[in-house]
């Protein structure tokens, strides 16, 4: 299955933001170069990883001066050896160097986010669950992570707290019930996709007879999690969730849930090491 390459709206909006933060009143160490000086550069990649993020360099260069010329040498998506060239710039030396560090910064952390999620979803390929990523993303990044996450051949959860109800332990504490819970989101309009958290069989009963779309088997152990898949009987989507890692991610995919979010895939992401140098023209 080819992932989901849709393109975040607020690409231009986030990279704004992000190079008023870091040129602020003006590159002074750029200034250091006699105006109008050509240049080219080019930005390796010193390890191997999934590339991600090529439309925020793209905007970055294009905000800082439009008329940089940029070739890239892949595309999001593609597997990156070690030592190879990303792409190269041509254009104005002060320019390469302002528009530098927060094209790095984008490239690099995407990459590192879709690189882990290409690791996990290659672990369970095998098997036909999906997994999931979570809200647990840095600030601002959300909707660039969670396309670096498609990219990486997992998928998302829900984006924010306004597309989906998700009616965890304090909610239920508060409604008074799961069954309450649920109800009274049947009741809102909208109908948005409902999701429960259950921590044990007797929770899992009462959201399947309520219905539920999605159920989330909070840090359930291998047995109970084959039981839950054998009462379920395929009646709503199982999915697992706490604190699942690389060691624990397999067994839980082959009980035959049909989820497993993993908050890792974007808090936990290791930035791609890159560089940029200049080359001879």
């Amino acid at each position: 299955m080819k992932p989901d390459t849709a393109l975040p709206s607020d690409i231009a909006a986030h990279v704004a933001f992000a190079l008023n933060e870091d040129i602020g009143s003006g590159d002074i160490s750029a200034s250091l170069i006699p105006a109008g000086t050509q240049a080219q550069a080019a930005v390796y990649c010193r390890e191997e990883a999934i590339l991600c993020g090529s439309p925020w360099v793209t905007e970055v260069f294009r905000q800082v001066d439009a008329s940089v010329q940029l070739e890239w040498c892949a595309q999001d998506g593609d597997a990156i050896g070690r030592d190879q060239a990303l792409f190269t710039a041509i254009g104005d030396a002060r320019s390469l160097l302002t528009a530098e560090r927060c094209a790095l910064n984008y490239l690099q952390t995407l990459s590192g986010t879709a690189t882990l999620a290409h690791h996990y979803a290659e672990r369970v390929a095998h098997t036909r669950v999906r997994l999931l990523d979570t809200r647990k993303t840095i600030p601002g990044l959300r909707n660039a992570q969670k396309y670096a996450v498609r990219i990486g051949g997992c998928h998302n959860h829900r984006m924010g707290l306004y597309d989906a109800f998700l009616i965890k332990e304090n909610h239920i504490s508060a409604c008074g019930s799961i069954s309450a819970a649920v109800a009274t989101a049947r009741r809102l309009p909208g109908n948005k996709p409902v999701e429960v958290e259950v921590e044990n069989l007797e929770q899992l009963r009462e959201a399947i007879a309520a219905s539920a779309e999605i159920i989330m088997l909070d840090n359930f152990s291998l047995p109970l999690l084959r039981e839950a898949v054998a009462l379920n009987a395929g009646q709503a989507k199982l999915e697992a969730s706490g604190g699942i890692n690389q060691d624990t991610l397999v067994p839980i995919a082959e009980t035959g849930v049909d989820y497993i979010s993993i908050g890792a895939l974007t808090k936990d992401c290791r930035a791609v090491d890159l560089s940029m140098l200049f080359t001879t023209p």
